[in-house]
């Protein structure tokens, strides 16, 4: 809104001092950050004290885990923080009609919507399992569809790719360093010299023409499930004070980076990488949402004052898997969220594990030689006799290398 405002002042030839600053995306982003981050301190506790008030407290399983029962009553759908406190420096730093803007905040609420349900029916309405699973799915592949079709089919949502023999030019001309304008389903592959990976190449039996015409019967697909699978693997791994929290925040701050470079032509020219016209604005909601996790993680970590419940978990890996695909490093997720992709892993290997060993030794066997001593993989370390807070932090260590290789992956080809 104040963008907005600027340029109306701007036309009209009024000139308020330091208004001018608006027009720089950094300048933006900066002030995006610090509002989020001041919001989520400030009124974090004001909201949690309201959930409380509504005896809004999480009902704990007897996992057997020390420190376990003493959690229960602790207030939960502080996922709503996040959501209030990244929604409102958006709506004033952005330029709100960009699409990749909408598309993220129709991302969030949409996720947390479906977050907010469930832990409604458990907190409200009393029921211990909340939203069947399978509306969840459903709600996630919504989701994942309007993401794909969006992006493959949005006029405003195109590329620019580097030529392969572009000059060095003097850097007020580095547009002639790319090809036109592009409507096409491409992403980035890591660590290889060609880095560009288009969706049309899988229909290998058609010609060019017709394979990027169809190319969205692969891309949309892939889409639906990227999110799916990446928003479950953020709702698993919210398991104890401070991992989904903090763990999302490393994931985030790439993200907000890699939206940066993509969205300036200078270094992406310098990078050699895809430039992605009207990407710069997403870098705000990125670095706004970081801010506004920030700010939760002050009151989430151990012994966590506020837990951020599926309102907050699913909208989060939603957001994530969302903010990938449109900057085109859908499949730098396996890297990028590797602690979300080893938590989901570990509970369908646990589960894959004990199936098998109970049909072919019988259940005593398969219950007291299971694959880990308890999933996800934060619990089976947790009954190891580590403590949440070293669990939390050695992931986050994991989470910050991860997220350097996929830094690297910049130049390194």
């Amino acid at each position: 809104m104040l963008y907005y405002l600027y340029e109306y002042l701007t036309s009209h030839g009024i000139h308020v001092p330091g208004l001018g600053m608006l027009k720089y995306i950094s300048f933006r982003a900066g002030m995006a950050v610090l509002f989020s981050l001041t919001i989520a301190l400030v009124y974090g506790k004001r909201v949690i004290n309201y959930l409380r008030t509504k005896q809004m407290g999480e009902l704990v399983r007897d996992l057997g885990l020390d420190g376990q029962k003493q959690k229960e009553g602790t207030p939960t759908m502080g996922g709503l923080i996040i959501i209030l406190a990244t929604i409102i420096p958006v709506l004033l730093f952005t330029r709100i009609t960009n699409v990749y803007i909408v598309l993220l905040l129709v991302s969030m609420l949409w996720m947390g919507a479906i977050g907010f349900l469930d832990d409604y029916l458990k907190k409200i309405k009393k029921n211990k399992d909340g939203l069947s699973g399978k509306f969840k799915i459903v709600g996630q592949v919504g989701l994942g569809l309007i993401v794909g079709v969006t992006m493959y089919f949005h006029p405003d949502i195109t590329v620019k790719r580097k030529y392969a023999d572009a000059k060095v030019v003097n850097r007020n001309n580095v547009e002639q360093n790319f090809m036109p304008t592009e409507k096409i389903a491409v992403s980035t592959v890591p660590f290889t010299k060609n880095n560009e990976f288009d969706y049309s190449g899988i229909l290998f039996w058609m010609d060019d023409k017709d394979a990027h015409e169809w190319a969205w019967i692969v891309f949309i697909p892939i889409v639906i499930f990227i999110v799916t699978a990446v928003s479950n693997g953020a709702n698993i791994t919210d398991g104890i004070d401070g991992l989904a929290a903090g763990t999302s925040t490393v994931i985030l701050l790439t993200l907000a980076l890699f939206a940066y470079l993509s969205g300036n032509i200078i270094f992406a020219d310098y990078l050699n990488i895809m430039f992605l016209p009207n990407m710069g604005e997403t870098t705000i909601f990125a670095v706004a949402m970081v801010g506004a996790v920030i700010g939760f993680f002050w009151y989430n970590t151990y012994p966590a004052q506020v837990f951020m419940g599926d309102t907050g978990s699913l909208m989060l890996g939603g957001v994530i898997a969302v903010l990938a695909i449109i900057l085109r490093k859908e499949l730098l997720i396996p890297v990028l969220c590797g602690i979300f992709l080893i938590e989901n892993l570990s509970v369908m290997l646990q589960v894959a594990v004990f199936k098998y060993r109970k049909r072919k030794y019988g259940l005593e066997y398969a219950q007291n030689n299971r694959l880990f001593r308890m999933s996800p993989l934060h619990h089976h370390y947790q009954k190891g006799g580590f403590h949440e807070s070293k669990i939390v932090n050695r992931m986050i260590i994991i989470g910050v290398i991860l997220a350097i290789v996929c830094l690297i992956t910049l130049k390194m080809r």
